[in-house]
């Protein structure tokens, strides 16, 4: 059986907008928001949009069927690797540019409360 998850959690990062985690965000980008983020072939954009301090996991297999997937809000999402929480914050310029564009951007670290 394939490892879903690394053994050294130093090279996983989770994204700040989705929580999707990985190892590859320089190599493939989010496969969830490389349309909005733009981090493939961009470590600086990886280091401002990505985290590597996050809380717990979540293995999605079937995203729109799942209640948890909709607690999280993550039913829209790919199937993958999720974080329950993420520590950080995306750069405020980003987060403009994700408000220009209609995107509501919700901290995942539990900070905002709906």
């Amino acid at each position: 059986m394939a490892q879903v998850l690394p053994t050294e959690k130093k090279q996983l990062r989770a994204c700040l907008l989705c929580s999707l985690t990985a190892g590859q965000f320089r190599t493939h980008g989010c496969e969830n928001c490389d349309d909005l983020l733009r981090m493939r072939d961009y470590p600086d954009r990886v280091a401002e949009c990505t985290s590597s301090k996050f809380e717990g996991v979540i293995a999605l297999m079937q995203p729109p069927e799942s209640w948890v997937a909709r607690w999280q809000r993550i039913d829209k999402f790919q199937r993958g690797v999720y974080a329950i929480r993420v520590y950080g914050r995306i750069p405020e310029d980003i987060e403009d540019e994700l408000d220009r564009r209609g995107v509501v951007y919700r901290p995942r670290d539990g900070s905002v409360k709906d």
